[in-house]
């Protein structure tokens, strides 16, 4: 299955195009989504850890459609990343590690979403926090990973 992936037009396309709009575009996005996907996650568990209290949390609902439209991105820009290289990444440990960094990731939002939603910014506070700080490890783990991934995966 990873051969067939890896031989699929797009994934030669990708791999073998001269094109500016190949690989070169893809990694862009991926990079782009990923800087905001964080970045904006960051500043919420920041908010949620006390940094600029003064500004209400309700404040902060805004991140939830930047976050799902980043991480739309990173995951259509993922797959196709991952398409290129099927043979490489799909055998990879490392590849497995950051899936899963990148998944519970994810899942820290879910606790943090329905506090922020929530409305009143008080209840569970200490409970966030600790989700706040999991994130921050999470997601710095997960670009690390990821990051690494061109060293170790060869």
């Amino acid at each position: 299955m990873l051969s067939w992936l890896e031989s699929t037009s797009m994934a030669v396309w990708l791999a073998e195009s001269p094109s500016v709009w190949a690989f070169p575009t893809i990694l862009t996005l991926h990079t782009a989504g990923l800087a905001v996907l964080v970045g904006v996650c960051w500043v919420l568990d920041l908010r949620l850890l006390g940094i600029i209290r003064h500004v209400p949390l309700a404040a902060f609902r805004w991140v939830f459609p930047v976050i799902a439209v980043s991480l739309t991105v990173n995951i259509v820009t993922g797959v196709l990343l991952f398409v290129k290289n099927a043979t490489t990444w799909g055998t990879a440990v490392p590849f497995f590690v950051k899936m899963f960094l990148v998944a519970a990731s994810v899942a820290t939002l879910v606790p943090i979403r329905a506090h922020v939603l929530g409305g009143d910014g008080v209840s569970g506070a200490g409970s966030v926090r600790l989700w706040a700080v999991a994130s921050i490890l999470f997601w710095s783990a997960a670009v690390s990973a990821g990051r690494l991934l061109a060293y170790l995966v060869v």
